[in-house]
């Protein structure tokens, strides 16, 4: 019973590193995206997407871009 737990808790870290790994990965892309085709400042959309993943992402594809 115990290695079934422990096998349990390493997917889930496995799991959460992936999803951080994701979050960090939207936010560099819309920075850099934002960079060349959006009117409006990087850092505050890139701050957009930090605070509010998937709202952020969701906005600035809509409204951020030329």
């Amino acid at each position: 019973m115990v290695p079934l737990q422990n096998a349990a808790g390493g997917l889930a870290l496995l799991i959460s590193l992936l999803f951080f790994a994701l979050f960090i990965y939207m936010v560099y892309w819309t920075y850099t995206d934002a960079q060349r085709n959006s009117p409006h400042p990087a850092f505050l959309w890139a701050i957009v997407v930090f605070l509010a993943p998937l709202l952020g992402l969701v906005l600035y594809v809509l409204l951020g871009r030329r």
